[in-house]
């Protein structure tokens, strides 16, 4: 499977998007803003990255404003969060044939794209 989960209104993600060009031709392209993540597509996401708490953001605005960095979540709670909210969603994720890159750190990046 080659698909990319990212948000379209976010300067980080469209910069990475821009940086791995041509190369992500051929990938599926789901706007999480537009189209929500399903319950099936968190959990394959959870498969490979080895936990929900991988995948969410604690740098999410809602993060604080909610209270929950004050709060133990359990991984329970991370999918939750995460499917309610699509900006708990730690992005852009990519999957390329079973390897999953989560985040916008420079190493992930680069992971990433050499990947591709």
């Amino acid at each position: 499977m080659k698909k990319i989960y990212h948000l379209a209104s976010c300067t980080t993600n469209q910069r990475i998007l821009k940086e791995w060009g041509n190369k992500v031709k051929g990938f599926e392209m789901q706007e999480i803003k537009t189209e929500s993540i399903t319950p099936e597509q968190l959990d394959e996401m959870k498969m490979l990255a080895g936990s929900y708490e991988a995948l969410f953001s604690k740098v999410a605005l809602k993060y604080r404003s909610l209270g929950l960095n004050e709060k133990q979540l359990s991984e329970k709670d991370f999918r939750k969060h995460i499917l309610q909210e699509y900006t708990f969603l730690k992005r852009p994720v990519m999957i390329n044939n079973g390897t999953i890159f989560v985040g916008n750190a420079p190493k992930t990046v680069a992971a990433a794209k050499a990947s591709l």
